[in-house]
């Protein structure tokens, strides 16, 4: 809903998703999956509607976001799912019932955190956000990063 929200407002928007397991985006049977099957570091699949570049670490270390945005096309904002433990400044989505505590707590680059608004204990510092309201989180990012709406006079 973010995202809606955001390029609804003439933004160009690019997602940054960590997953914390194994996953394919390619299957088994075709061309791509042999060429990375057969030590291809780099593997990029292109059609008229869109392209991909998948790229395998084959044991290198995962890259930070800086590296990651770094290789992505020019946009107005990226947004970032996951990454907790690197150091850009942070909205915390936070749910009820986690077994975890909410990161806003202890860690200072979280800047604001969206909830349902029952979380307690979270420091002067932390701005609350209505997790269910993508206009007042998209209001809050461009406030804070200072972006002006494309075409906005």
């Amino acid at each position: 809903r973010l995202v809606t929200e955001i390029t609804a407002r003439g933004y160009r928007v690019a997602t940054v998703k960590h997953a914390h397991h194994a996953f394919e985006i390619d299957r088994e049977g075709t061309d791509s999956f042999r060429h990375r099957s057969a030590g291809a570091g780099e593997v990029a699949i292109v059609s008229g509607m869109r392209w991909a570049l998948m790229h395998e670490l084959r044991g290198d270390d995962e890259p930070s976001t800086r590296e990651l945005v770094a290789r992505m096309s020019p946009v107005d904002l990226v947004l970032v799912e996951g990454f907790k433990h690197e150091d850009h400044e942070k909205i915390e989505v936070y749910r009820q019932g986690l077994d975890e505590p909410p990161l806003a707590r202890d860690d200072p680059t979280v800047i604001a955190l969206a909830d349902d608004g029952t979380t307690t204990g979270l420091p002067d510092r932390v701005q609350r956000l209505d997790a269910h309201d993508p206009v007042a989180v998209a209001d809050f990012i461009e406030q804070r990063w200072g972006l002006a709406r494309p075409g906005a006079a």
